[in-house]
């Protein structure tokens, strides 16, 4: 008897660690549909890609497989089952259909919550206590498809997003790995999300690295380590001059500095500022540009 056919789309490191557990296992992947690495994003994981070529599985890169020609290719693999890992765009409907065993995605959040992209950038800037993946149904909506598995990990309050990335990883193998015979049976169990708990959050780009200093300590503290290196980072600005800010600590503000402004340069040497209910000690940093003119004390940021 024929195995069933598994059509993968993936990226990311995750993607490539669910993938070689299918392969390693000898379940029978037809085709992987990943993206080409971006040259303006530092890749610092390893990619599905990778994974596949090694087992000579096709690989397939297309920008947009919403088109006519690409929905042909994919009808013509045949899938039994779509798998979905961090894959960075919407599936049509027209495809999730071609699988008759359905299409489940493995998204990087505690269902409902962080629906979307980046979930774990997010929940760090948001302060979350505990991270982890959501094996689902794919419906028409990001996010939304009844679950299937899920399974979290604690995470410090002073972990930064790719900390928290290295402590999720390993979840996801796992649920895949105790789900994929039932998935492949069709006896996988599901329960709906509960939708008044949802949250959805879109792409980070890189300005949204932009530090509001009149926002708590602990608002920007939390905002530097969710894109701290490898992300783009945190960062302000002085005049046409950008400082990225890649760690920082907050603190409470010097004596006789108690009414000062939000973004106020409170000391230069180690740089401290003034937030809107303390102060943040800039500990790593970097310019993109010098600025024109030194920055001083009692300056604006």
């Amino acid at each position: 008897m024929a195995k069933p056919r598994i059509l993968f789309f993936g990226y990311s490191e995750i993607g490539h660690d669910c993938l070689e557990l299918l392969l390693a296992r000898d379940y029978n992947v037809v085709a992987l549909f990943t993206h080409e690495d971006n040259p303006n994003e530092k890749i610092w994981f390893k990619t599905p890609a990778q994974a596949a070529r090694a087992k000579g599985i096709p690989v397939f890169t297309p920008e947009k497989i919403t088109t006519p020609e690409w929905i042909e290719q994919i009808t013509a693999l045949k899938p039994d089952l779509i798998l979905s890992v961090y894959y960075r765009n919407m599936i049509s409907t027209k495809i999730l259909a071609l699988a008759h065993l359905g299409a489940f995605n493995l998204h990087g959040s505690l269902l409902p919550k962080y629906r979307g992209r980046a979930p774990i950038n997010w929940a760090i800037l948001h302060g979350e206590p505990r991270l982890g993946v959501t094996l689902h149904r794919m419906v028409k909506a990001a996010d939304a498809g009844a679950i299937v598995d899920q399974e979290g990990v604690d995470v410090g309050p002073r972990d930064t997003a790719e900390e928290a990335f290295r402590k999720v990883l390993p979840l996801g193998p796992r649920v895949i790995g105790r789900q994929i015979d039932a998935l492949l049976a069709g006896r996988a169990r599901e329960k709906p999300q509960d939708e008044s708990e949802a949250t959805y959050f879109g792409g980070r780009k890189p300005d949204d690295g932009r530090i509001l200093w009149a926002q708590t300590s602990r608002q920007i503290f939390n905002l530097v380590r969710a894109v701290t290196d490898p992300y783009p980072g945190a960062f302000t600005e002085v005049g046409e001059a950008r400082l990225l800010i890649w760690w920082a600590e907050a603190k409470p503000r010097p004596e006789g500095a108690e009414e000062a402004a939000p973004g106020e340069i409170l000391a230069l040497d180690p740089l401290m500022i003034a937030t809107g209910d303390g102060a943040l000690q800039v500990i790593r940093s970097e310019w993109t540009q010098k600025p024109k003119r030194k920055l001083k004390l009692g300056q604006i940021l």
